[in-house]
């Protein structure tokens, strides 16, 4: 016999009044067998699951919103050949091709950010990790941003050694951002070009040297609901303090581009489901919320988020800036200041 709509919603219901009524958030630890079961329920529970997230956003992680926004700060000739990346050198996608920005051109667009009402700014570049030379201009950036703004800085530099972590941190930089895009399972299928205990390796470097560390994925390349539990999982052993989920954009050229986007209830029941297993973690919507949620895009927050993610992305465009902020604004979930 199935469960009934009623049976899925008790379920739930019971698992997210257990997180929110503990003491620590550690203390209502999902099981992994709880966690597939969520996973697995029906997109008719969507609406259940999305409220019992909310739930335990509100407990765990108050009631106000942070945002982030990035700069493409070196763009494209990627030596990775994972299969959704429009600046992959495996993929003819007619991208940008452009070496490290100039420190003054890093400014504007801290000063852009920090206008618009951003909390954090987030340098990101292009290629599996950055020059000697190229780091050096980047920490010299750094401490003239900081300076100027009150913006948290973060560094997205591909992989990381000890040694550069440790100066990253010494120029100023507050968090690293380090995706591990998806499950170690399916990893396979999405790049084959470095593995995946690399990505494992930087995020622990990171953590060690006392980041903030910003490490999440994307939703929607091919993986199963068991496959989105595990990548959550990963996350939560590791101790990440971020978790930025990305929804999948098909881009034409790259191995993924005739993948149809997540059912908007999908992609905010696989949302709610990273919040229930990480109650206590800051989640940051990103990448790919336009074209995958339309119309529902305020509905992230219903769904678990505490973060999001302005302005244009890497190669994409975003939402005007002012138009998010005005959401935020109209849903009471005010930045934090």
């Amino acid at each position: 016999m199935h469960a009934s709509r009623t049976d899925h919603a008790e379920f739930i219901h019971s698992l997210a009044q257990r997180i929110v009524r503990a003491a620590h958030p550690a203390q209502a630890r999902l099981t992994e067998e709880e966690a597939l079961a969520l996973a697995a329920l029906p997109r008719s529970a969507a609406m259940d699951l999305v409220g019992g997230a909310r739930r335990i956003a509100a407990a765990c992680r108050g009631n106000a919103t942070f945002t982030c926004g990035i700069i493409n700060a070196k763009s494209g000739r990627c030596s990775e050949n994972c299969a959704f990346c429009a600046q992959s050198a495996h993929h003819a996608t007619g991208v940008a091709v452009y070496p490290l920005l100039s420190n003054q051109d890093l400014m504007d667009r801290a000063m852009q950010l920090a206008d618009a009402g951003a909390d954090r700014y987030g340098i990101v570049t292009s290629g599996n990790t950055v020059t000697d030379r190229e780091l050096d201009n980047l920490c010299e950036a750094a401490q003239r941003i900081i300076t100027r703004t009150g913006l948290g800085l973060c560094a997205s530099l591909g992989q990381l050694t000890q040694h550069r972590a440790a100066r990253l941190r010494q120029a100023g930089f507050s968090s690293y951002h380090h995706n591990l895009e998806t499950a170690r399972s399916f990893f396979p299928h999405i790049c084959t070009t470095h593995p995946y205990e690399d990505d494992v390796t930087t995020v622990r470097h990171a953590l060690d040297a006392g980041f903030r560390v910003c490490s999440g994925g994307i939703l929607g390349l091919g993986e199963s609901p068991a496959q989105r539990v595990e990548l959550a999982f990963t996350l939560r052993d590791m101790g990440v303090h971020s978790v930025p989920v990305n929804f999948l954009n098909p881009i034409a050229g790259t191995r993924l581009a005739d993948r149809p986007t997540l059912h908007p209830l999908e992609a905010l029941a696989a949302l709610a489901l990273f919040r229930f297993i990480l109650p206590d973690r800051d989640i940051l919507v990103a990448g790919g919320r336009e074209t995958t949620l339309g119309d529902y895009q305020s509905w992230v927050f219903m769904a678990g988020a505490n973060g999001l993610m302005i302005g244009n992305y890497l190669t994409t465009s975003g939402r005007d800036m002012a138009a998010d902020m005005a959401m935020l604004a109209d849903m009471g979930l005010l930045p934090v200041s």
